[in-house]
């Protein structure tokens, strides 16, 4: 079995396209539309044919509820790794990106969960 596609909830798709290739530097993929909404993916410019995130919408109340209570509770709805978390976190603050924590030493890992402004924290991590 491969990870190919992770989704992250969204209330807009097109606002967290932008917020997701023009603040955090993903890039797109794929555009698909599908009805209302659309297939959308954005990929790492680092590794482009590798995992895929789909910017899934909450339209579902479910999938809406489990959104916020996440948000609510401090939980990050997924993590991406990086490579330098303080170069990461400077160029992301720089903007103005919301951080929620700043970096912090885990248990073997360097960690820091920020805003995505389309209802969910992210995680950033880097391992030691």
């Amino acid at each position: 079995m491969k990870i190919r596609l992770n989704s992250v909830l969204v209330g807009d798709q097109d606002r967290a396209l932008q917020y997701y290739t023009e603040t955090l530097g993903f890039r797109k993929k794929l555009d698909l539309p599908m009805g209302k909404f659309c297939w959308l993916t954005a990929v790492s410019p680092e590794e482009p044919d590798a995992a895929e995130l789909v910017l899934e919408p909450n339209a579902y109340p479910g999938a809406a509820a489990y959104q916020v209570a996440l948000f609510e509770a401090g939980i990050p709805l997924t993590a991406f790794q990086v490579d330098d978390i303080d170069l990461e976190y400077q160029r992301l603050t720089a903007p103005g990106v919301e951080f929620r924590a700043s970096p912090t030493d885990a248990d073997g890992a360097t960690i820091a969960v920020l805003d995505d402004t389309c209802g969910n924290l992210l995680q950033i991590y880097q391992t030691q």
